[in-house]
């Protein structure tokens, strides 16, 4: 997503760069008609670059910056299903003890040793069960929660591409009127360009083929 708008911004600013550039060409001076095309067209390049700096603030509030906080909760979330294993393995050992010492011949020594494991057990069992049991009601409520955490943004964005769009429609299509010569056929403004490119071709700082 940051790549992304930051492709758009790039774009835009080189949009602004070559209309500036085409507007100092020496072709203005002596083309009225391509200086308005070319002042047009400056003026369409910053109004795109104005909106479209503006939706890039947009998503980097409303998607991008909530995207983060919630990336933010993942390593506390990690540390607790680990605190949850280490509990475990915990868990397993020592009932592993309990049941070695259950399976030997009921001798005095061992029937201390079998109480002494189930009491070293107890608190192992009653921390990992409280453990299981956090995780077993808590990602449950993290994972449906994703959904209303994220409309929002999603709507947002959307929003944000809608009316980038529209506005992008609306600045393109005043520059096609503002630049259209619409008494020409494509034939013909086929050999304007033409025309216009030999124009070009001549200066004396365009190097020669």
């Amino acid at each position: 997503m940051k790549k992304s708008t930051e492709a758009d911004l790039a774009m835009s600013k080189a949009g602004v760069k070559i209309s500036g550039d085409l507007l100092s060409n020496p072709l203005c001076e002596q083309d009225l008609a391509f200086l308005e095309s070319m002042t047009a067209l400056d003026t369409a390049m910053k109004r795109m670059d104005a909106f479209n700096q503006e939706k890039v603030n947009q998503i980097q509030k409303t998607v991008i910056d909530p995207l983060k906080k919630y990336s933010s909760v993942f390593p506390s979330l990690n540390m607790a299903v680990k605190r949850r294993e280490q509990a475990l393995q915990d868990y397993k050992r020592l009932q592993s003890k309990v049941e070695k010492y259950e399976e030997k011949e009921k001798t005095g020594p061992i029937m201390v040793k079998l109480h002494q494991a189930r009491e070293e057990l107890k608190p192992i069992r009653e921390d990992f069960e409280a453990k299981n049991k956090q995780l077993l009601d808590e990602m449950p409520k993290f994972y449906n929660s994703r959904i209303d955490y994220f409309q929002p943004s999603f709507e947002a964005l959307i929003r944000a591409q809608v009316a980038y769009f529209t506005e992008m429609h609306k600045i393109f299509t005043e520059l096609t009127d503002q630049i259209d010569q619409g008494a020409l056929t494509d034939e013909q403004r086929k050999q304007e360009n033409e025309a216009k490119l030999n124009e070009l071709r001549a200066l004396s700082i365009v190097a020669d083929d």
